[in-house]
């Protein structure tokens, strides 16, 4: 397991990144496996290991991540590259806990989606406070499709949300109907986020959808995946 104790962000040469992966294997009661989406992260991955940045891993429970097997897609060659790198699978297979992990430790923090964060994303507060302690020493936040579900319980030291006022994307009620999901989630992640007072944009079904606030990145779904880990990159300059 990588360590999480590091110098300060400010003394150090290379970015370092956390993406938090979901650590739920189960589609609600429906006997569907699930998990993270792959080119959630595997696309993002790319693009910081092309930005020479440090990358580790984080989930609810730690340890095992399962990987959503309907998003293991071996022509997309993002999606190979990962599954190929056997170091980076293995860390994947042993991901650091919430408490392994300290914000200062870290440039900016990424919530990768999946079906599975629906069920343990907004209920582990510690994402959320870690989402705000980032947010408020000045780092990057991101997440795409479902990962906004972790910026759910995101309060700021104001007591705001820490999405109040801010323009979000993420998985939009209308992609859950067409995709079948409607009484199968716990909630619609697009009204609890405007339930949080932010200002939700969308795109049409599956195209791709960035959406930049400040020092808040979010995207719509699996195809906003890259876009997010580019506007991270240039907000990381």
């Amino acid at each position: 397991m990588i360590s999480a104790t590091h110098s300060n962000a400010s003394t150090r040469t290379s970015k370092r990144v956390l993406i938090v992966v979901t650590s739920n294997d189960a589609f609600g009661t429906t006997g569907r496996k699930t998990g993270y989406y792959l080119p959630e992260v595997s696309h993002p991955l790319a693009k910081f290991k092309a930005a020479g940045y440090t990358v580790d891993f984080m989930s609810p429970k730690g340890g095992k991540a399962p990987v959503d097997p309907t998003s293991v897609d071996r022509k997309d060659a993002a999606n190979v590259a990962l599954l190929d790198d056997a170091q980076t699978m293995a860390r994947l297979e042993a991901t650091l806990t919430p408490t392994d992990v300290k914000a200062d430790a870290y440039d900016a923090i990424l919530f990768a989606g999946g079906m599975g964060t629906m069920w343990d994303f907004a209920e582990d507060a510690r994402l959320g406070t870690l989402a705000a302690e980032l947010y408020e020493q000045g780092k990057v936040v991101a997440a795409v499709c479902h990962g906004p579900a972790g910026l759910l319980s995101a309060k700021l030291s104001s007591g705001a949300w820490l999405v109040a006022g801010h323009a979000v994307a993420g998985f939009s009620n209308a992609e859950e109907t067409a995709a079948g999901h409607d009484g199968l989630i716990p909630y619609r992640l697009e009204d609890e986020l405007v339930a949080r007072g932010a200002v939700f944009e969308c795109a049409p079904l599956w195209k791709e959808k960035v959406v930049v606030s400040a020092r808040l990145v979010t995207g719509q779904n699996p195809a906003s995946a890259q876009g997010v880990a580019e506007q991270m990159v240039k907000l990381l300059g």
